[in-house]
């Protein structure tokens, strides 16, 4: 019941939220899981990511859950950014930027609602800013999406979930006493299952792709070159305190999640 009543808060606030006026954007319905935060896969973050991945306990004492959720972009959204080159769409720019400042708002509210039925929630430091030297974050969504059984990762190097990889994801931790939802056992990227597609590698402007990996700095080079054309819509992945703050604009991208198979799965 309160895995429900959780889904539906986040939810709801999605759909409140786009009404506001000076929101633009538009939002799927979000996808809901529930890793559990003493994982083994949650320690191994420090392995894969980084060896200072933050850790849910150093988040909140004695945390139980991580509450992952999905907030799928629309179609139309997708379909402003499918042109050939290394320029992001306007509208996919302000989108990623007014989800960003979303998410801090739901958030928030999440851990006052959590509160209020009796536990404790807070949100790593760490999810909203990253390693820009490294190009990594301390705390990755992705991952901890993945254990909350969200989806599987591509090699486009994003998550994909039962309604595709287009949107952008968040995360709460908290010690609710639910059952953890476990990890998708399907592998929902054609090239890894069936080796097929990989739409996304052709579809990558800067070669950062490849069938074989992938180059974290040519990537973000062309996210750079977007921050540069789009100083007028802020920067909301940065920390509370601004010291990692994108000091240009909007480091987006995304053209190798729009026109492809899995942009959306349903």
């Amino acid at each position: 019941m309160q895995k429900k009543t959780i889904t539906h808060m986040i939810q709801n606030y999605v759909q409140e939220y786009q009404r506001k006026p000076a929101i633009t954007s538009q939002w799927g319905e979000p996808l809901v899981g529930f890793a559990d935060a003493n994982h083994p896969e949650i320690l191994e973050l420090k392995d894969i990511i980084s060896q200072q991945h933050v850790m849910p306990h150093e988040v909140i004492e004695k945390p139980t859950i991580i509450i992952a959720y999905f907030v799928p972009f629309t179609k139309e959204l997708a379909d402003t950014n499918k042109a050939p080159g290394d320029v992001s769409s306007p509208e996919w720019a302000r989108t990623y930027e007014e989800t960003n400042g979303m998410f801090g708002e739901l958030n928030n509210y999440l851990i006052e609602e959590l509160k209020k039925m009796g536990y404790k929630a807070g949100v790593s430091k760490e999810a909203t800013t990253f390693d820009r030297e490294r190009l990594i974050s301390n705390w990755s969504q992705r991952h901890i999406a993945r254990i909350a059984g969200l989806g599987t990762f591509g090699i486009n190097n994003m998550l994909i979930t039962k309604k595709g990889c287009c949107g952008r994801y968040s995360t709460v931790v908290t010690n609710l006493d639910v059952e953890p939802d476990k990890r998708l056992n399907d592998d929902y990227c054609l090239y890894k299952s069936k080796g097929i597609c990989g739409i996304c590698v052709q579809h990558c402007p800067s070669e950062a792709l490849t069938l074989s990996g992938y180059d974290r700095k040519k990537c973000f080079q062309v996210c750079l070159k977007n921050a540069e054309l789009y100083k007028d819509l802020g920067s909301s992945y940065s920390d509370e305190t601004g010291k990692n703050a994108n000091s240009a604009g909007s480091e987006v991208c995304g053209k190798c999640v729009v026109n492809v198979p899995c942009s959306f799965m349903s």
